[in-house]
């Protein structure tokens, strides 16, 4: 397809294991490869059922769209509550140890979602600040959190209740955001 695409409102979720690296050195590449395809599976197939568009398996991490045209226009809250269903897939907020450390982070707002590329290699992806800042949320989640911006809180405040509330400086960006932290409970 040729390269294109559309500024539209949307939810993007990035899933990431944590120290990925030591689990690596750890585990040796066929049993970590396998440790991955475990994630992946657990990840795509909860992400499908919030009718998320798995925009890449990249390393140890998973990136999510979710797009009004697709989702419908609750489409915020799909994406937060699939967030948490991501940390539930790795057993946080159950019973016992979650079988991989796993933190995940939820934003919205406008995006260019299309196809990019060029000489004969276009991929379909999602790009711009909104991207960027879920990104850089999804690097302050601790294993089991999900980080929602307050843009994706207030699609799901009345289900969650008053989270815990932060205000974190991230890397790149001038001012200070304001997120609420999910720990799935039992």
């Amino acid at each position: 397809m040729p390269p294109g695409g559309a500024e539209v409102d949307v939810a993007v979720l990035f899933a990431d294991v944590r120290g990925s690296t030591g689990l690596g050195e750890r585990l040796g590449p066929g049993a970590f490869a396998s440790l991955l395809n475990r994630f992946y599976e657990a990840a795509t197939n909860v992400l499908i059922a919030h009718d998320a568009i798995i925009d890449k398996m990249v390393g140890d991490e998973v990136m999510a769209l979710f797009v009004p045209g697709y989702c419908g226009p609750g489409y915020r809250r799909l994406a937060a509550q699939a967030g948490e269903a991501v940390v539930r897939a790795v057993g946080y907020g159950q019973a016992g140890e979650p079988w991989l450390p796993v933190g995940v982070a939820v934003h919205a707002g406008p995006a260019f979602v299309g196809n990019v590329g060029g000489a004969g290699i276009v991929d379909f992806t999602a790009l711009g600040d909104t991207i960027n800042t879920a990104a850089r949320l999804q690097g302050q989640a601790a294993a089991g959190e999900v980080v929602l911006s307050e843009e994706v809180y207030q699609a799901v405040a009345e289900r969650y209740g008053d989270l815990e509330k932060r205000v974190l400086t991230l890397r790149g960006r001038e001012a200070p955001l304001a997120v609420r932290m999910l720990r799935p409970r039992a």
